[in-house]
């Protein structure tokens, strides 16, 4: 609709010709209506924008930009592959450009492809973290007035990448020790904590996907990273770390009441007129009940760590650490109902993190009874545990173990049945909700005779002329 009159090139006073300009209006309009669409959701009338815009005038930056915008949309639609390939194209213009190469690294983790995952990452890290990139020699025409000055307020998401080499190296650690390469975690995290002695970690990044959680949970993960790699006296370190920090933050005792409404749930009591308000109350007693669980969490992982250094009544105290801070939390229902109290410890996410770590401990200072040949304080820890958690079928396979050991066999013999199928004993499946730095307390914990137990079942049962 704009047919300007056009100027001739040997004019001295034309800096940029009109069909320069008109040319680079029209894709960053391209580039801004895809944009837009983009955040909409509207993602195939996203890409029929940014194709447009792609095929305009513009410089090495903007068309990285465009490529990447490209492959998030294709992500979003289910077309990983084509995506992968809008991102490398974004590389192959501008390889300075970070965002590129971090969604890529998001899209390898989607695909499952790891190593390339890892590569992406360290890439990334090493870029944010050394000396700035020269940009390249560009051939970009010097216009002088550019799609970049267009188009600046623009910051769509997939532009986001994390601004400091700290929460990359965290999403290093992080994958590493999801992926169970416990060495590889173990120096990454080694690394930030050196990092954290410069500063304070960053909690909050500009990225979505990327969010560093508080920095005790940090120690925490590298502290179970270290005790997966089997260096464990650094694992006791790095926890008794934890424990320093978070000691004077804890309260001798903690009541939370649940189950009021938001003002008397704050107190436990009404509110007097000049006391603090609800919301600020209930903000500090959940920071103290963190702090608990932090402590407790250290405790429960060097309780582990000395177990496996075969520490067994070092280990048994570290266990009972653990459990006498979370006798510090009382939690008060008032519901009327369970319906109502299960929805109140959905809002309060730090109570289920409790009964967690409670069940590791019991179980794991039951372990180290049996060790001890103490089968009554063994069988005492396994009832507790099964009545923190009644579906937990490791508590219950070291519950029947020690009722085995006490020679109560018709015991065993008729729970067995709770436990036994065709296809064997079934199988520990309660980890999958657990906290990343409780995963390797959560694997020690498996109980590791099924099989050898299984049989002696059936021997006693063929014995006594009993069927399965």
């Amino acid at each position: 609709m704009w047919h300007p009159r056009e100027m001739g090139e040997s004019d001295p006073l034309v800096v940029q010709t009109i069909t320069d300009l008109k040319e680079i209006l029209w894709t960053s309009a391209a580039f801004l209506q895809g944009v837009q669409e983009l955040e909409a959701d509207n993602f195939h009338g996203a890409l029929t924008f940014l194709q447009a815009a792609a095929s305009g005038l513009c410089s090495k930056r903007v068309l990285a930009q465009i490529f990447t915008l490209m492959g998030s949309c294709n992500q979003k639609i289910g077309k990983p592959q084509t995506a992968l390939q809008h991102l490398k194209r974004a590389l192959e213009v501008d390889f300075t450009f970070l965002p590129a190469l971090y969604q890529a690294a998001l899209l390898y983790h989607q695909l499952g492809l790891l190593e390339a995952e890892l590569d992406a990452l360290l890439l990334l890290y090493q870029a944010l973290d050394g000396p700035p990139w020269v940009t390249p020699e560009s051939h970009d025409p010097p216009f002088l007035i550019r799609t970049e000055f267009l188009t600046r307020g623009c910051r769509p998401a997939a532009f986001l990448v994390p601004s400091c080499p700290s929460g990359v190296k965290y999403l290093l650690a992080q994958r590493c020790l999801q992926a169970e390469r416990a060495a590889a975690a173990a120096e990454h995290y080694l690394d930030l904590l050196a990092l954290s002695q410069e500063g304070p970690l960053p909690q909050v990044s500009q990225c979505s996907e990327l969010t560093m959680p508080r920095t005790p949970e940090v120690f925490l993960e590298a502290a179970s990273a270290l005790e997966e790699a089997g260096r464990h006296q650094e694992a006791i370190m790095v926890c008794e770390e934890v424990v320093s920090r978070t000691s004077k933050l804890i309260p001798a005792r903690l009541r939370i009441v649940l189950g009021l409404s938001s003002e008397e749930k704050a107190t436990g009591v009404k509110r007097p007129s000049l006391a603090k308000s609800p919301a600020i109350i209930l903000k500090q007693q959940r920071e103290s009940l963190r702090c608990v669980l932090w402590r407790a969490a250290a405790h429960l992982i060097q309780g582990w760590a000395r177990a496996r250094l075969e520490e067994t009544k070092e280990a048994i105290s570290s266990f009972s650490r653990c459990l006498n801070d979370l006798l510090r939390v009382h939690l008060v229902s008032t519901g009327s109902c369970r319906t109502e109290q299960e929805k109140e410890q959905m809002a309060l996410p730090e109570a289920e993190l409790l009964s967690q770590i409670r069940l590791l401990a019991l179980t794991g200072r039951g372990i180290r009874f049996l060790e001890l040949g103490r089968f009554k304080e063994a069988l005492m820890d396994f009832q507790y545990s099964l009545h923190i958690s009644p579906d937990s079928c490791t508590a219950t396979l070291y519950l029947l173990h020690t009722l085995w050991k006490l020679d109560r066999k018709q015991e065993v013999v008729a729970r067995w049945p709770e436990l036994h199928s065709d296809a064997g004993p079934m199988e520990e499946d309660t980890g999958r909700s657990f906290p990343l730095y409780l995963q390797s307390c959560v694997k020690q914990m498996e109980f590791p005779h099924k099989e050898s137990f299984a049989n002696d079942i059936k021997s006693y049962l063929r014995e006594n002329g009993q069927a399965l």
